[in-house]
């Protein structure tokens, strides 16, 4: 049997290339509006980020997603957050 291709991605924090299903991806909209995309599917300017927490707290303090979209402080804290909830939701082990 033919093995499956998966897909890889490029994390914009740490520059790895790994399988897509673990990465976050976050998106900005044509209107400009920024979010988190988890299903991988919504429309727009999209970039993948490690699902690793210190990866992302040290990209919080030196502004790497504000720079990669080149948007503004205010309007990426709450894609931090939500990116890191994420991550948090996905260490607790389902029952």
């Amino acid at each position: 049997m033919k093995q499956k291709k998966i897909p890889m991605r490029k994390c914009i924090l740490s520059q790895e290339m790994k399988p897509k299903k673990e990465m976050i991806r976050v998106v900005r909209s044509k209107e400009g509006e920024m979010s988190v995309d988890p299903s991988g599917k919504a429309n727009g300017r999209g970039a993948y980020v490690s699902k690793n927490l210190e990866l992302v707290e040290s990209a919080r303090q030196k502004k790497r997603l504000e720079q990669f979209f080149d948007s503004n402080p205010d309007e990426m804290s709450p894609i931090y957050d939500e990116i890191i909830r994420l991550i948090y939701r996905e260490m607790i082990p389902k029952r």
